[in-house]
């Protein structure tokens, strides 16, 4: 009977415990779907009020004209966002992998301290950066890339005039989420078991052979969010990429035209000085970034699911 009573205050607190977690994943839950009835409800005035096609037209004038399209934005949201990635995640996966491996302890731990203090710097400052110096540093880059590489259309000017981009906006947005990925990659880096890196210096490998054999394939689910994560920060910034990207509806794959706008920038340069209809607009334009994200999201789960299930094979 004693030992009843001794084991009932630990089985009363684990089922609070359990409620509290399950409540906390509903509410989750339950915000998410809040989220996306309000941006639904939001948007149909102007989606009923629409006068072109939402998904192809370039023009945006709700107010006026009521012609509004999401195609230009949605188009510069995601290509800004890839830059950003294509850019940030090598770099940072390297300063993951430095801090994790190979710096010794009394560089490491400062390092560290300075990767996530990287990732507090307010959007604003990374914008006035981007803008100041940035840009005017990128156009000798710029033409660099065009004379040698304007074969190809990524690379190619077709006014041959450079500053405010896509390309210094992906940038920008490389800066801004490589403290986050390099963060993540770092922790999941440290904690590769010592039996795996043991088992692969026993074999012979090298360091190199040992990250690539042990660390990264133990870390691929780790990288994974921690890219999507660093996609979403990216495709949801609107100051810095405000300063740094001429605000034009436009699709080109010309990354260094003064050309491109994107879904969270356009929100933040039009919602001031919009009226009833063109607000509704701007929500739309948002639920279609909020429809993006969780595509990316669940694409990311589907990719960390399956790699599971072949590592467990």
């Amino acid at each position: 009977m004693r030992a009843e009573l001794t084991r009932h205050p630990s089985r009363r607190g684990d089922a609070l415990f359990r409620w509290l977690a399950k409540s906390s994943g509903w509410f989750i839950l339950a915000l998410l779907v809040l989220i996306a009835a309000f941006l639904v409800i939001e948007a149909i005035p102007a989606l009923q009020h629409d006068k072109s096609n939402f998904f192809s037209t370039l023009a945006w004038d709700p107010d006026q004209t009521g012609e509004f399209g999401i195609a230009a934005l949605a188009f510069g949201s995601i290509l800004s966002s890839l830059l950003a990635l294509i850019i940030g995640v090598p770099i940072a996966v390297g300063v993951g992998l430095y801090i994790s491996q190979y710096a010794p302890r009394a560089v490491a731990r400062p390092l560290g301290y300075i990767v996530d203090l990287l990732a507090a710097v307010p959007s604003v400052v990374f914008g006035l950066w981007g803008l100041i110096w940035l840009v005017p540093t990128l156009i000798p880059l710029s033409e660099f890339l065009n004379k040698w590489l304007g074969w190809f259309p990524l690379f190619a000017s077709s006014n041959n005039t450079y500053g405010k981009s896509m390309f210094a906006a992906g940038v920008v947005l490389a800066v801004m989420i490589l403290p986050i990925v390099a963060a993540l990659c770092r922790e999941v880096f440290i904690q590769t078991p010592d039996e795996h890196i043991e088992a692969a210096y026993a074999l012979g490998a090298t360091r190199w052979e040992m990250i690539r054999m042990a660390v990264l394939p133990y870390g691929r689910s780790g990288m994974i969010s921690a890219i999507v994560l660093g996609f979403g920060r990216a495709i949801g910034e609107t100051i810095a990429v405000a300063l740094v990207l001429s605000s034009s509806n436009v699709i080109t794959f010309h990354i260094f035209d003064p050309a491109g706008a994107t879904i969270a920038a356009n929100v933040a340069n039009k919602f001031g000085d919009a009226g009833a209809t063109g607000r509704s607009a701007l929500i739309a334009s948002g639920l279609v970034l909020f429809a993006i994200t969780l595509v990316v999201n669940f694409g990311a789960r589907a990719i960390v699911r399956r790699g599971s299930k072949e590592k467990r094979a």
